[in-house]
């Protein structure tokens, strides 16, 4: 791969995911929320941020980390991402816990919080399951890792877009659509693989 291309596509990964970020700061909301509240929405970002980068490491579509090395940093990532989730939620409880209780137990009225808090346990879901990968056959830990990612995806973007806080609207819409986007082209991309060896052994004579 040249290094012009290598470059760019890091930049901007790096562009898609510190942008949003970025911007959040300037947000005049900042000016009432307590260095708390701060840190839980920007891990809520992160995390975000690495739902992007866990269908591309896993695809091999990062330059120097395909194959192995690939596998080996979405594992890692995905420890990051339940960390981030916990440091979202826990300061967000610390914050206010009735409307955790409420958003944990499906009573809130905020239309934002369910498609978060079911994405936080299909994320706790994932981490737990890895556990066991091996026992439960690399088939089926492929079918409910996929079927989980389509969860996680669909929950975090749909909560991150119905959320008003202070991340900037159109950087942020940016951001969700990069998610979508990813996760769908690998998910295809991977069924696809798995389909040409059935495809060309069906062919001969």
């Amino acid at each position: 791969m040249r290094l012009a291309r290598v470059v760019s596509i890091w930049a901007l990964l790096a562009a898609a995911l510190g942008v949003p970020i970025a911007l959040s700061f300037t947000s005049e909301l900042l000016e009432w929320r307590g260095p708390v509240y701060i840190i839980a929405g920007l891990a809520g970002m992160i995390a975000l941020g690495l739902a992007l980068v866990q269908p591309l490491l896993i695809a091999g579509y990062l330059p120097a980390l395909a194959g192995y090395r690939g596998r080996r940093v979405h594992h890692w990532v995905g420890g990051a991402l339940v960390v981030a989730v916990l440091i979202h939620v826990g300061g967000l409880w610390i914050t206010s816990p009735p409307d955790m209780i409420d958003a944990l137990t499906y009573t809130s009225p905020t239309p934002f919080s369910p498609w978060g808090v079911t994405a936080m346990w299909a994320i706790f879901a994932v981490a737990f399951l890895a556990l066991f990968r091996r026992r439960l056959g690399l088939r089926t830990w492929r079918i409910v890792h996929m079927a989980l990612a389509v969860v996680i995806v669909s929950g975090s973007v749909v909560h991150a877009m119905l959320v008003e806080g202070t991340m900037e609207t159109i950087s942020k819409a940016a951001l969700c659509a990069l998610v979508v986007v990813a996760a769908i082209k690998v998910i295809v991309d991977l069924m696809q693989r798995k389909t040409r060896p059935m495809r060309s052994s069906s062919d001969g004579p």
